[in-house]
């Protein structure tokens, strides 16, 4: 996986794009939980769930399914003044579904693991990208504090730092600053 830091600086990123109407600590927030979140079902480990089952790491919670299913629910319940259907209650849940979602496709592109399961629940194929150029981040907090996250933060600073950079800048730059 990338790390929590590379999934929320994309949530960070894919909310530059949006304007101050929307942004705000709410939107900010939930907008990183949602990039980060997936990671949660590192504890099917402990419950003896194993890694290629739906419900194991990379599976249900990294699906395109999940980040629309929470892109609903955080909408929903976060922005209850919205109606969902309308144009703004839309644009939310396109943003927290592109920040869930973020997360696999970040983690396509490691270099560790067995793959993504981006469609369970309706098929638990595995998947990455060809070209998989991020050091994958070790599971457990002690480890990353090492020479193996030193690597993580390293290659995410150029994999995803630098074009996070480019496209936050060209957002100011599109709206004018």
């Amino acid at each position: 996986m990338a790390s929590a830091f590379g999934h929320a600086l994309v949530a960070g990123t894919i909310g530059s794009s949006y304007g101050s109407t929307y942004r705000s600590w709410k939107f900010w927030l939930l907008g990183v939980f949602c990039a980060v979140v997936p990671d949660a079902d590192v504890l099917a480990f402990r419950f003896g769930i194993p890694y290629e089952h739906v419900l194991g790491h990379r599976g249900i919670t990294h699906s395109l399914f999940f980040s629309a299913l929470l892109g609903m629910f955080v909408t929903a319940l976060f922005f209850r003044e919205i109606r969902l259907w309308s144009r703004k209650g839309l644009l939310l849940l396109l943003f927290f579904f592109l920040c869930t979602a973020s997360h696999a496709l970040l983690d396509a592109l490691t270099n560790g693991g067995r793959g993504v399961a981006l469609l369970a629940p309706f098929d638990n194929t595995r998947y990455f990208f060809p070209w998989r150029p991020i050091q994958v981040s070790p599971l457990s907090i002690d480890r990353f504090f090492s020479h193996w996250g030193w690597r993580v933060i390293r290659s995410e600073l150029v994999w995803i730092g630098i074009p996070c950079l480019l496209y936050t800048a060209a957002m100011r730059l599109r709206r004018g600053l």
